[in-house]
């Protein structure tokens, strides 16, 4: 008897395959291998003429959805069944949460298999695990099936009715989402709060004072009996202390005289208090808290920690990385208990096992935390794994490990001390045992520096003491407006408040930089123009849909549902259809909506309109009759546009650029002006012969009044030839380009070899030594160069059977990425570069090669309809090339 399994993923079919008898075969679905049509061509021929194919949801008939296996999917379903011809049994054994369940209801509607069916089900790929699974399989759980198609279902009804009306009042290829459009919300109040915020200024007084030899801080708190002000003593709406506050406001004149009063004065010790504290390990990590503390630490975005988690547990390294739950498994405990024991010894284990109890909203999904797999916890160094990998592997283990172990213990200092009628407060922070910190401190990567740093040593003191002065500065202090975003700090506040689901996080995120509503900018999400626009609208005509706590209720309605409490097809009538449906609001809002109030940004503190135009975002002014219009730089955002930069960008525009002087060898005028992608210099007039004059970027760091003619002219020499390096007698330069300054070593044939230049190097006058040296150094990613042959592969995988090329593996801007010649083809999701196969690899670049191929022939299609319809009438055309670009839009955007 021969069983047939089915799992996700080629890496996690290998793993499992492991633990399985000899005749069980196991194959990978690539994923989901049925969904709604994504595109026009997707759509049958037999129902592309219904109003709601469109959507490819009928609404009309109690929401069936229309499924359709995608182009790049159908060779696999024709494997699986082939393999399902030799079986005698079918194991489903996707994932265990809602879009696994779902992925296994899909192959079973699409298999139609005659054999006896099991659902297998494990949150570790072990020995065990599976063994433990395959005697307790189940049937599919419908209930968590239907959750997962009606999240579905809610989500194209939210994009694709919501996001034609984005085009058609603020431009092309927006795109609204049940949890996006909340996200981006979320990121735009926060910007607008840094808009309205008015800074505060405050001083006060720090002394350095010397007991037994021992220096120690303290800070001014009180002034003639009344506190002092901080920072938390601010409206961040007025700048001004809080009305009611009895705080005394310091200026720099106040602070410096009272320094001068107090210098040679005595201090004495007023009193002192020492309180023990003790702290408790954090939980296991879910989904949410390891984007964040990954982020934190190891600056890995959301999608790239889940990339490299579902990696580590189709490897088996850890537990199933979708999960809600902090709770840990006996075994897990067991093991994490052992290693405390072994590692740091028994003082550091805690008295007894420690359990956590799940906090988030609606926590549901797996079971258990995420944790090191097994029954024993492989170290980190016993692993094998390198790169971000092994960096995450460390993480959760030493976070698990962490758990058992025993609290930490400290002693908190504070000490008042007194002189004149000044007071001040000394604190200290003492770590009687170290417990759990010994092995893992949030926000840190190495425990032990951590220690050290959260230690405050005071001198032996008592009351009466007189400490003597030693240093004694006055400060001066500006409040700071609320921090941005981060992922992790998003990530966050979406948990807290029950917004979508930790799972979802990571595409979300992404989603929201891909589409253009926000940037990042170092480790910040900074919403756009655009992103405000969007949400001013949803605000305004559809409140409900960014409002967080309607958004939440939704989430608990999707969890009910999966637990039988809620029914589905009620919940969707009520949201899409009725008088107060989502399709009812679009369609009597349509016409309430002004196109040009919608693309209209309203800052306050600025005079100047801000539009969102067909090329992105400008501002507007009336000069007198006629308006006049600037582009917005963009990486100018709406928090840091004030007058001052608008009436650069305007006088620009209407008394001309800014003249640098004349090149020293042409006699040209050098402009500077201001762009779409910021700041450039500019040779020379644009005329009729000469439509594009040579322009140059100002480089990062560099202000357009420190712009000297020296500098321009250097900049508008770029390239700039160093010489011929030695070994190659290939021609070496020096130049700027999206990435900075870099130098580069033309080698021929062999493509262009990139270095981005370092701290302390100048593009203008590196000289070809200085070259020779930074292309000596390993290349660490980053700039690519002219082809794959100037760039090491992370793995070669061998030749291309049709033509002999290689096939090899590189590290892309957004991942690793298989290349054979000008094909290239992103790896699934979950798949690591060391398991990939060339066989796999083959069929990825097929499919690429053949959406490639289909693409090109709807773009020759489209040419020769447009070809076809030039004789029509001018009004024909112009409806029908509208409606055309509307359906083609809908499907390829939303």
């Amino acid at each position: 008897m021969s069983t047939l399994v089915i799992v996700e993923s080629p890496t996690k079919a290998r793993t499992i395959r492991n633990y399985l008898p000899s005749d069980y075969r196991v194959e990978a679905s690539m994923g989901h291998v049925r969904d709604l049509p994504s595109s026009a061509e997707e759509i049958p021929e037999a129902v592309k003429g219904e109003k709601w194919a469109q959507l490819g949801v009928n609404v009309d008939a109690d929401f069936e959805p229309l499924y359709v296996v995608p182009k790049d999917k159908k060779k696999i379903v024709k494997q699986l069944k082939d393999a399902l011809k030799d079986a005698d049994q079918l194991v489903l054994a996707t994932d265990e949460d809602r879009e696994g369940e779902s992925i296994s209801w899909h192959l079973l509607q699409l298999l139609q298999p005659k054999i006896p069916i099991k659902r297998m089900v494990f949150h570790e790929i072990t020995k065990e695990a599976i063994r433990d699974a395959l005697k307790n399989c189940r049937n599919i759980d419908e209930k968590l099936v239907r959750a997962q198609e009606t999240r579905r279902i809610l989500d194209r009804l939210v994009g694709y009715t919501l996001s034609p009306l984005l085009w058609k009042k603020i431009a092309w290829g927006l795109s609204a989402g049940r949890v996006q459009s909340v996200a981006v919300r979320l990121l735009v109040s926060r910007e607008r709060q840094r808009r309205a915020f008015h800074q505060g200024s405050y001083w006060d007084l720090k002394a350095i004072l010397e007991q037994e030899k021992t220096l120690f801080e303290a800070r001014l708190i009180t002034f003639a009996g009344t506190k002092v002000a901080t920072g938390s003593d601010f409206d961040s709406n007025t700048g001004q202390i809080i009305a009611g506050r009895k705080v005394r406001l310091l200026n720099e004149v106040e602070a410096r005289e009272l320094q001068e009063r107090l210098t040679d004065k005595t201090w004495t010790v007023t009193d002192l208090e020492e309180r023990p504290v003790t702290r408790k390990p954090a939980p296991p990590f879910t989904t949410s808290t390891l984007q964040q503390e990954a982020n934190r630490k190891l600056r890995l975005s959301a999608r790239e920690t889940m990339r490299t988690a579902q990696s580590l547990y189709e490897q088996g390294y850890i537990t199933y990385m979708r999960t809600d739950s902090v709770h840990l498994s006996q075994q897990a405990l067991a093991a994490a208990r052992s290693c405390v024991e072994q590692m740091y010894g028994k003082q550091y284990l805690s008295p007894k096992p420690r359990q956590y109890t799940t906090k988030s909203k609606g926590a549901q999904e797996a079971h258990e935390a995420i944790r090191p797999a097994g029954s024993t916890f492989r170290t980190p160094q016993e692993t094998g794994l390198s790169g971000r990998e092994l960096a995450l592997y460390d993480l959760i283990w030493k976070r698990t490990v962490a758990t058992q172990m025993a609290d930490s213990r400290q002693t908190h200092i504070t000490v008042e001390l007194q002189v004149e009628d000044a007071g001040f407060r000394a604190t200290g922070k003492r770590i009687d045992f170290a417990g759990y910190l010994r092995a893992y401190v949030e926000g840190s990567d190495d425990p032990d520096a951590a220690i050290e740093d959260q230690e405050v040593i005071l001198p032996p003191l008592k009351k009466g003491d007189h400490p003597n002065c030693t240093e004694l500065e006055a400060i001066g202090h500006e409040t700071q407006p609320p921090a941005r975003y981060t992922e992790a700090s998003l990530v966050k506040t979406l948990e807290s408040e029950g917004i979508g689901r930790p799972s979802t996080y990571a595409s979300i995120i992404g989603t929201i930089i891909d589409r253009g509503y926000a940037q990042m900018k170092g480790n910040a999400l900074i919403p756009t123009f655009t992103a405000f626009a969007v949400t001013s609208l949803l605000e305004k005509h559809f409140p409900d849909l960014v409002d967080n706590s309607f958004t939440a209720r939704m989430e608990q309605t999707l969890d009910e549902i999966s637990t039988g409490e809620a029914q589905w097809l009620p919940y969707l009538r009520k949201f899409y259809l009725g008088e107060k449906g989502l399709e009812t609001q679009v369609k009597e809002r349509e016409s309430q909506i002004d196109t040009n109030e919608a693309r209209t940004v309203e800052l306050e503190n600025l005079d100047a309109k801000v539009r969102i135009g067909k090329f992105g975002p400008y501002i507007e002014t009336n000069n007198g009759q006629e308006p006049v219009t600037a582009s917005i730089p963009k990486d100018l955002t709406p928090a840091d546009l004030d007058p001052e930069q608008v009436e650069v960008l305007l006088r620009q525009k209407t008394e001309g650029p800014d003249k640098v002087g004349l090149h020293p060898e042409t006699g040209e005028p050098i402009y500077l002006l201001i762009g779409s992608y910021g700041p450039y210099v500019q040779l020379g007039d644009a005329t009729e012969e000469n439509k594009k004059p040579k322009r140059a970027s100002l480089p990062k760091g560099v202000n357009m009044e420190d712009v000297t003619l020296e500098m321009a002219v250097g900049l508008l020499s770029l390239p700039r030839t160093l010489g011929i390096h030695p070994e190659t007698s290939g021609k070496i330069q020096a130049g700027l380009g999206r990435f900075g300054p870099y130098v580069v070593h033309d080698q021929g044939k062999e493509g262009k070899e990139f270095r981005s230049l370092k701290t302390g190097d100048d593009v203008l006058t590196i000289s070809l030594k200085r070259a020779l040296e930074l292309l000596a150094e390993p290349k660490k990613g980053g700039r690519s160069g002219s082809g794959s042959k100037s760039k090491a592969p992370l793995r070669e995988l061998g030749s291309h059977p049709a033509d002999g090329e290689p096939v090899n593996i590189y590290d892309g801007p957004y991942g690793p990425y298989i290349k054979h010649g000008k094909t290239n083809a992103s790896l699934p999701e979950g798949q690591s570069v060391e398991q990939l196969t060339l066989e796999t690899a083959l069929e990825l670049l097929a499919a690429k090669a053949s959406t490639a191929k289909t693409s090109r022939k709807s773009s020759k299609s489209a040419g020769s309809t447009k070809r076809q319809a030039a004789g029509a009438s001018s009004t024909t055309r112009k409806t029908a090339a509208k409606k055309t670009t509307t359906t083609a839009r809908a499907k390829k955007t939303t």
